[in-house]
């Protein structure tokens, strides 16, 4: 199923940058997500194929209207409901995330560290890892204190470890084959 939220994602993607919406929109499904997740009664209700469409959407708008959401908001939930996919929503907000973010050409980087890093160490790492990768970076910082030293970034699917731990680990296999 992750094909689909991201088809989904996409479509809401494409319109909404297309509009100049994309923050909005990323705003208003995350509330509608934060909705859908707290009542059982809504996430039954909305995958319930006993309610008919037009009752759905009659749901639906009364929601988005409480919010203030767009319509773009509004078609889009529509259109999920109509393909029967509304238990795919909370994927589909994650993937619509994860979708703007690249097209923005912002990428989010984890760093582990054994210790806490000063404010010019931090900015000087966002730096480093945004010429990297040509991208615009969103840190999370947490402490690792097993590393012993130095740090471990995450950026997607690439890792960097520049940690004391990995460099014994190197010298270790180093002499080993000597």
């Amino acid at each position: 199923m992750r094909s689909a939220s991201l088809q989904y994602a996409n479509a809401l993607a494409d319109i909404a940058l297309e509009q100049g919406a994309a923050e909005p929109a990323a705003k208003q499904l995350s509330a509608f997500g934060a909705v859908y997740a707290e009542s059982a009664e809504l996430r039954t209700f909305l995958a319930s194929p006993a309610v008919t469409i037009e009752v759905k959407h009659a749901v639906i708008e009364k929601i988005i209207a409480r919010m203030g959401a767009s319509k773009i908001l509004r078609n889009f939930l529509f259109v999920i409901a109509d393909h029967r996919r509304t238990p795919l929503i909370p994927e589909i907000i994650a993937t619509f995330q994860q979708v703007i973010r690249q097209r923005q050409g912002v990428a989010e980087a984890e760093i582990s560290s054994a210790v806490e890093l000063s404010a010019a160490q931090k900015k000087e790492l966002a730096a480093t890892l945004a010429r990297l990768t040509g991208k615009k970076i969103e840190t999370k910082y947490s402490l690792d204190p097993a590393l012993l030293g130095g740090a471990v970034v995450r950026i997607g699917d690439t890792i960097y470890d520049g940690s004391l731990r990995s460099r014994l680990n190197e010298m270790r296999a180093q002499l080993a084959a000597e």
